[in-house]
């Protein structure tokens, strides 16, 4: 059902998106876009002693975009790149498999978006931040190993 889907913590989310910010010199950006709607998201990183040291993102998305970058612009300073290709997989898992929500206090706003796993079709739009900061480590080599490229 629809509701579920724009339920209020996912409209909420998507309403604390923070601004639009590009980095002037980051160690990686990347962009991704959905094929299905258009959404667009553009990463920007700098990683610092093994964790992301600041954080730049433009999303023109839709709302399940716009409320997954939030969660991951709201909390991805501080994290690894272990940590962030981790929450890549959950995500994943959660949405294609009905595993559950990403573990963690740092990502446990992640689990307001469990209802879209029935729209298959909002899938990639809801993934796109996430993927854009996995495609920047990825471009820095920063994979750990046993993490596997976007299936």
């Amino acid at each position: 059902m629809l509701s579920d889907l724009y339920s209020g913590k996912i409209l909420e989310a998507a309403a604390a998106i923070p601004p639009a910010r590009r980095l002037s010199s980051p160690d990686a950006s990347a962009t991704k876009t959905s094929r299905v709607c258009g959404s667009q998201v553009s990463v920007d990183l700098v990683m610092k002693g093994g964790v992301v040291a600041e954080f730049g993102m433009e999303a023109k998305a839709c709302a399940l975009g716009q409320a997954s970058a939030s969660i991951l612009a709201r909390n991805i300073i501080g994290a690894t790149a272990e940590e962030i290709y981790a929450l890549r997989d959950a995500m994943r898992a959660m949405l294609k498999d009905g595993g559950d929500p990403p573990a963690g206090a740092r990502w446990s706003e992640m689990e307001s978006l469990i209802a879209i796993r029935d729209y298959p079709q909002r899938h990639a739009s809801t993934m796109l931040a996430i993927e854009a900061a996995c495609a920047c480590l990825d471009a820095l080599e920063l994979r750990p190993n046993g993490a596997v490229a976007k299936a």
